[in-house]
């Protein structure tokens, strides 16, 4: 875990991590958020719909955003302001791990936050989610 401080963080900082999505991921979050939709749980349905595998839920891909603040950037003095989220393709288990990739686009002296550009890729180099986090650094 890394325990960036405020003074210690600049723009322009790039952080980068693999992060892993299989089925055992996929049915514990179906047991905590209670979403049995089928394009996440059932693989006829999934083709029926033109998608090859069953699509991850997009939470659980964004579910990576409060691993980047708590473990990577800042660390342990992260707390988490405001994620802005958009999904620019689907995942599937079989294009994981994803690559996560934050930079450092602001910072607020004032309120001590920073504010994140973040972009998750599958395995082939797909654009699958991307974010904009606003994070206040707590030393």
């Amino acid at each position: 875990m890394n325990e960036y401080l405020f003074d210690e963080i600049q723009i322009g900082h790039v952080v980068e991590f693999m992060y892993d999505i299989d089925e055992n991921k996929m049915q514990m979050f179906r047991e905590i958020s209670g979403d049995t939709n089928p394009l996440h749980n059932d693989l006829d349905y999934a083709n029926e719909l033109g998608y090859s595998e069953k699509v991850v839920y997009g939470q659980l891909t964004a579910a990576v955003l409060s691993t980047l603040a708590g473990v990577y950037m800042p660390g342990k003095y992260s707390l988490i302001h405001s994620i802005e989220t958009s999904f620019a393709a689907p995942v599937f288990v079989s294009k994981c791990p994803l690559r996560v990739v934050a930079k450092v686009k602001d910072k607020d002296e004032r309120f001590r936050y920073i504010v994140l550009k973040v972009d998750i890729f599958d395995t082939s180099g797909v654009k699958v989610c991307k974010s904009k986090m606003k994070i206040g650094v707590l030393k």
